[in-house]
């Protein structure tokens, strides 16, 4: 599924996105990340290896995405996007991404990640394969 052109921007407003994936026992694992558009997917970059939702990932693709947007809607509630979908590793290209984000997420003049030679990394690319929340994206 693409994502509307109505959700489009939420990704240029420097929102953190809430990644929820699925520990081994099936408990929800959640945490914060940088994210982007490339295509029809969204991405975060990862410089560790080790990070739980990279092994959940790993193991069970499913995903759920929040991201906060900045209009109000009627009746008065701030909008935001739930993306649900298939997510997937590729090894390499997660400073360059990071790098990518970091103009949108800490401003234009920064270096990140903020080392010389820093690893290549992951990148986490997700499928989207429904979408909700509370937006001009949502059919009412």
């Amino acid at each position: 599924m693409k994502l509307p052109n109505s959700a489009l921007r939420l990704f240029e407003l420097g929102s953190l996105a809430h990644l929820v994936t699925v520990n081994p026992d099936g408990s929800p694992q959640v945490s914060c990340v940088w994210v982007g558009l490339d295509d029809d997917e969204i991405v975060s970059g990862h410089l560790r290896a080790d990070q739980h939702k990279l092994k959940n990932v790993a193991r069970d693709p499913r995903v759920a995405l929040s991201i906060e947007g900045t209009e109000v809607h009627p009746p008065g509630l701030k909008e935001y996007l739930v993306v649900h979908g298939r997510a997937r590793l590729v090894e390499g290209g997660a400073a360059d991404l990071l790098q990518r984000l970091a103009y949108v997420y800490l401003g234009p003049d920064v270096k990140f990640p903020p080392m010389d030679d820093p690893p290549p990394g992951q990148v986490m690319r997700i499928a989207v394969e429904r979408i909700g929340g509370v937006g001009p994206w949502v059919e009412r």
